[in-house]
């Protein structure tokens, strides 16, 4: 599948899981699509593998100075303190929530949801995530699912690390498909 072209989003700060980054970042430049890294401020983030500092990644954008107009897609990767800083950021929560509203393609992959619970876009859409977040998911009126990936109208995510493969090639097909008209906040 291809997604020549298409410039993707990737909205991460500091404290994401690693390679719920990196591997979808691949995933997307063999497909043919552009990457961008978006995060709270300029400069760089640091990564973690669980709990621990791993590598960092230069920030190509910031909340502030994108929309979801100049993107094909997004993806959320996870990590606990990535999304939880995000969910406490305004600008970040709109720009997700711009991505539901043009109808856009989204993947969200471990404890992601939690940015998508803030944005007011979980409401009767069924999704998977870190089993941690399934009261979370359920209180916000969504159908929490234990499944390695679910695509819910364009809405793509999975659980954990271990899902990489499927959340890959699940985000790609849907980059590659483009705006569903079922995707709305």
């Amino acid at each position: 599948m291809r997604i020549d072209g298409k410039r993707i989003a990737f909205l991460a700060t500091d404290g994401v899981e690693q390679i719920e980054l990196t591997r979808p970042w691949t995933a997307v430049e063999e497909a043919g699509g552009e990457p961008v890294l978006v995060s709270l401020s300029s400069g760089r983030i640091h990564g973690f593998n669980h709990l621990d500092r791993a590598d960092t990644f230069e920030v190509d954008d910031t909340i502030d100075s994108v929309s979801a107009e100049e993107f094909d897609g997004l993806v959320l990767p996870g990590g606990v303190a990535n999304p939880d800083a995000l969910r406490i950021n305004s600008d970040a929560v709109e720009f997700v929530r711009e991505f539901f509203e043009q109808s856009k393609p989204v993947a969200a992959i471990c404890h992601a949801p939690w940015t998508l619970i803030e944005a007011g876009v979980v409401e009767g859409r069924t999704l998977t995530s870190w089993p941690s977040l399934k009261t979370d998911i359920e209180n916000a009126g969504g159908h929490w699912v234990n499944e390695e990936c679910h695509v819910d109208s364009g809405f793509v995510t999975s659980r954990k690390p271990d899902d990489l493969d499927a959340f890959c090639a699940k985000a790609v097909e849907e980059f590659a498909e483009g705006e569903h008209a079922r995707q709305t906040a």
